[in-house]
């Protein structure tokens, strides 16, 4: 007898709409916990955030620039005049004294510095025998008689001109110190020696210098003080430490942190100088000077404020040439669901295709919850084992600790695992659902992460163009910095953002080799 093959046909179409009305009546009449979100716990906002950043910048002032400083405000020529040593022998005396300078030498030793040159000169007196010292070459003339007593005789009412060579050398001694109202003290020690030379008036021998020196050494004291007035008062530290305290007061574009995002600003905010002591070696003097600021990302440029400090901190010893720039990068939530999102959208679990049952993953919807994260995954289910392939989707909720992964530059998520609600969300697939449970924690535990590398190599080039200009170099100064670094350090969120910390390293240097006029 034939089969009623139209029947059964008819029966299994009854079948089949009952079984989905049956099915949309539950999803209508009794969602279930399926779609329910669990509690979150409540964070507190996070507070406005700004880091701590330095850079220390060694200025390096070759000893050549110095010297050449130095022969530009040095006096070439210093003259004087002593008083009529031997009254009794010359009237109307005059004494004149006339000393040059050689080149200068500029040395560094012990952390000084050390400045030296040769002198050289004329002693030169002139004036006319006096009346006594006549008289009495007069009556020598007339004892000793014939021609040598009168060439004495002669001598009465005559003028003299005699002359003296003067050599010798000056050393200048300079032990620079930082004063804190931006000024430097140059704490300069002259100490000047003259060779034994003597000047011969009527018999008399005159010591050079013991009648110069004395004269010298006030002169050259008179010079050193005002030389040192001169640069105790000179502002150049002051008006340069100005002009790069300006530079840094700013935001600085860091562009957008990944596709899709916002652009963000880098706001630089110097708050504190401070300085070491000047150290001096064989080929230059070093004066290292840093600057602290106040870091933080922004949405939009900003104009901050930053107070030029009246007074320069003195420190004990400063680490040389180094930057260390802090900034916490805030992403909104969204921005975190959509790059996770973009991460998981579309993966099923489990991979094997023989498994009774399979999940994809329709969309992703993420929410911070105390120290941990909730995603709620839109599911889609289906039953493999049966030819008639039944299929649903459902709403999951997965709880998840963001761990930072400094070393690969990735946000994780750990500890996961599926809401206890969220279990019955597979009930309508039964036992195979259940199985996959283990699946989907491992499809989360692998592909839930975030990927920072982008926000981190955009921040990392954009510091870098922005220390550009400090690197701009001017007549007789080089500036050289570069970033040779940049760490993911820490994460913190609340309801709506995540904070990601990260720590720019780099170098900086200041070569001078010319010295303003």
């Amino acid at each position: 007898m034939p089969l009623p093959w139209g029947k059964i046909a008819i029966g299994l179409l009854i079948a089949i709409v009952s079984f989905g009305a049956a099915l949309w009546a539950l999803d209508v009449l009794w969602p279930g916990p399926k779609d329910r979100r669990p509690a979150l716990v409540e964070i507190q906002p996070l507070t406005p955030a700004t880091r701590k950043s330095v850079i220390v910048t060694p200025a390096v002032i070759a000893l050549p620039a110095i010297h050449t400083a130095l022969e530009r405000a040095a006096p070439r020529n210093l003259a004087g005049k002593r008083d009529n040593p031997v009254p009794q022998l010359l009237s109307n005396a005059e004494l004149d004294w006339t000393v040059a300078r050689g080149p200068l030498a500029v040395t560094g030793r012990g952390d000084a510095l050390v400045v030296s040159t040769t002198l050289s000169g004329i002693l030169r007196a002139r004036g006319q025998v006096s009346g006594e010292a006549g008289n009495l070459a007069g009556a020598i003339g007339d004892l000793l008689g014939g021609r040598l007593g009168q060439g004495i005789q002669n001598l009465q009412g005559k003028t003299l001109d005699q002359r003296a060579d003067i050599r010798g050398d000056v050393t200048l001694t300079s032990h620079p110190s930082i004063l804190p109202a931006w000024r430097i003290e140059p704490n300069l020690t002259p100490q000047v020696a003259l060779a034994d030379a003597s000047l011969a008036i009527m018999g008399v021998r005159l010591s050079v210098s013991n009648e110069i020196k004395p004269f010298l050494d006030r002169a050259i004291n008179e010079q050193v003080t005002a030389l040192q007035a001169r640069l105790r008062d000179d502002p150049l530290l002051e008006l340069a430490a100005r002009q790069e305290w300006a530079k840094m007061c700013r935001s600085i574009s860091l562009g957008a942190a990944a596709a899709g995002m916002p652009n963000l600003w880098l706001e630089l905010r110097p708050t504190r100088a401070f300085a070491a002591q000047p150290h001096i070696d064989t080929a230059a003097l070093t004066l290292t000077i840093g600057v602290e600021a106040q870091t933080r990302i922004v949405p939009t440029e900003t104009k901050p404020d930053c107070p030029f400090p009246a007074q320069l901190e003195v420190v004990p010893q400063i680490e040389q040439g180094r930057v260390n720039i802090a900034v916490p990068v805030d992403i909104p939530f969204t921005d975190v669901n959509r790059l996770l999102e973009a991460q998981l959208k579309g993966k099923s679990f489990p991979d094997d295709k023989s498994s009774a049952f399979t999940a994809t993953i329709r969309s992703v919807n993420l929410a911070a919850s105390g120290d941990r994260l909730l995603l709620s995954l839109r599911v889609k289910a289906n039953e493999n084992k049966s030819w008639l392939g039944l299929g649903a989707e459902a709403t999951v909720h997965v709880w998840g600790r963001p761990v930072l992964d400094s070393t690969h530059q990735v946000l994780r998520l750990t500890d996961i695992a599926l809401d206890v609600e969220s279990e019955a969300a597979f009930g309508l697939l039964g036992i195979a659902a259940q199985a996959a449970v283990p699946y989907l924690e491992r499809t989360l535990a692998e592909n839930a992460v975030v990927d920072l590398v982008p926000l981190a190599s955009n921040a990392r080039n954009s510091i870098d163009a922005a220390i550009a200009d400090f690197r701009k170099s001017t007549d007789g100064v080089r500036v050289d910095a570069a970033v040779t670094g940049l760490r993911l350090v820490g994460i913190e969120f609340d309801a709506k953002t995540l904070r990601v910390v990260a720590e720019v390293d780099g170098t900086v240097r200041v070569a001078v080799t010319k010295l303003p006029d």
